[in-house]
């Protein structure tokens, strides 16, 4: 037995050497990330400051760690209502779109009367619309985002944030209504004719400003024809005729009428090049949100860069900005035109297809 231990003694010695030199180095390692870490009691300044120094390097995580800690330790603080908004917009810096909506949230929230609430609202709106799918995807995102942007546009009709809000609205229109399209023509392509119809008004009552309307006048057309249901065909043919003459959706139908002995009043504009169906460009991560607007420091600290991306979007009081108000004046709508639909001889079919249920 003692000689057994003898002859393992050189092993046992070499494994417990390497214990105490790999825990030497862990402590050692300890000590010099403490040097490092956010958690020790520091200056709020420099706490900040060093948060929106990680932000200039696009250190995204690092400062999110540095503004939370600003929160930590003064949580009652004007650095933390900042610090809030820094946290959001890193985060929706670094993707991570969940949490920025959830700064987004916790600001409105905590600060419902700060100039600053208007970003927070357009970001989270930004949040939603990156987060925009093809068509062949589901479109809750989308539907959530168009909700975000409009609550932007009644809330700051007046601000820049609303201006970009009225643009990003067309393009989620256009979205949904070539989601509405791709539905209708799988429907066609299925021979399920009725619940292609309802997917195609839907596009012409609700999206009829948008690029896919042409195509969806003409597949109405299509199919009424295909269900023998002539005046409905007539008609449809006839909207998209006088609204669009030079499009090659209505020479389409124009062609299609005349098969069936059908021909419409109006002849096509030579020329028109065909719209649909239209997929706006969404690139998930391409970041198209500005940094918070730049405020004055609080004390005057040379490590506090004067800079928009190191400084939060707030005032000093919590009162919303003049030209923000939204109970001086109304929102100014954008106004839009619709459909002119003539009138035309013969007798009304009342061909009202149902609807599916989204």
């Amino acid at each position: 037995m003692l000689s057994k231990l003898q002859a393992r003694s050189p092993v046992l010695i070499a494994v417990l050497a390497s214990a105490v030199l790999l825990s030497g180095c862990a402590l050692l390692n300890r000590h010099k990330n403490s040097d490092d870490t956010t958690y020790a009691e520091r200056p709020v300044d420099q706490l900040y400051a060093a948060g929106a120094m990680k932000l200039d390097q696009h250190q995204w995580s690092d400062g999110i760690t540095y503004f939370k800690e600003v929160e930590r330790q003064h949580p009652y603080s004007e650095w933390s209502r900042r610090a809030i908004m820094m946290q959001a917009f890193a985060h929706y810096e670094a993707n991570q779109y969940t949490d920025a909506i959830a700064d987004a949230n916790r600001f409105i929230e905590l600060y419902p009367g700060n100039a600053s609430t208007s970003y927070a609202y357009y970001l989270k709106a930004e949040c939603y619309f990156e987060q925009i799918l093809d068509v062949g995807r589901d479109q809750a995102a989308t539907q959530q985002a168009l909700a975000a942007m409009r609550e932007v546009e009644r809330r700051y009709p007046k601000t820049e944030y609303a201006t970009d809000a009225r643009l990003k609205i067309d393009m989620i229109n256009d979205q949904l209504a070539g989601k509405e399209m791709s539905v209708g023509r799988w429907y066609l392509r299925q021979g399920n004719t009725l619940s292609a119809i309802g997917r195609f008004k839907t596009v012409i009552d609700r999206y009829q400003t948008t690029s896919d309307a042409p195509e969806a006048l003409y597949r109405l057309v299509e199919a009424y024809l295909t269900l023998g249901l002539v005046e409905e065909a007539k008609r449809n043919a006839a909207v998209l005729g006088y609204n669009y003459p030079g499009d090659v959706w209505y020479s389409d139908a124009y062609k299609l009428m005349e098969t069936k002995g059908l021909k419409p009043d109006v002849q096509p504009s030579r020329g028109g090049r065909r719209r649909g169906p239209h997929f706006p460009g969404f690139h998930p991560g391409h970041h198209t949100a500005p940094p918070p607007p730049a405020e004055q420091p609080l004390v005057d600290n040379p490590l506090v860069k004067q800079d928009p991306t190191s400084q939060p979007a707030a005032s000093t009081t919590d009162q919303p900005a003049a030209s923000q108000s939204t109970t001086d004046q109304p929102a100014q709508t954008k106004k839009k035109g619709g459909f002119h639909i003539p009138f035309f001889g013969g007798k009304q079919t009342d061909s009202s297809a149902s609807q599916p249920s989204n």
